[in-house]
C-alpha cells in the first residue's frame, strides 16, 4: 500500500500539469457555462489556474526528493 501511495504523490503534480496545459490548449474563445463572468477568449481560464495552483502544491514531494539527492550528493562529495 506505500508504494501506490508513493505513485499517486509523485503522479499528481505532472497530472494537474498536463490538465493546465490541455485546458488553457483547448480555449476556443467561448466561456465555460459555469464561469459565465469570465472574459470570452481569455487565454488562462478559471480552471487552468485552478490546475496550475494544484500542480504547484503537489510539488512538494518532488522537491524534497529532489532536495534530498542534492544534499547526498554534496555530502558525498566532501
Amino acid at each position: 500500500m506505500p508504494d501506490i501511495a508513493n505513485g499517486l504523490r509523485y503522479a499528481a503534480a505532472p497530472t494537474f500539469a498536463l490538465m493546465a496545459v490541455l485546458n488553457a490548449m483547448a480555449r476556443d474563445g467561448r466561456s465555460d457555462v459555469i464561469c459565465s463572468a469570465m472574459l470570452a477568449g481569455a487565454p488562462l481560464g478559471d480552471m487552468t489556474v485552478m490546475y496550475l495552483l494544484m500542480s504547484a502544491f503537489h510539488l512538494v514531494p518532488w522537491l524534497k526528493r529532489i532536495g534530498g539527492r542534492l544534499h547526498r550528493n554534496r555530502c558525498d562529495v566532501s
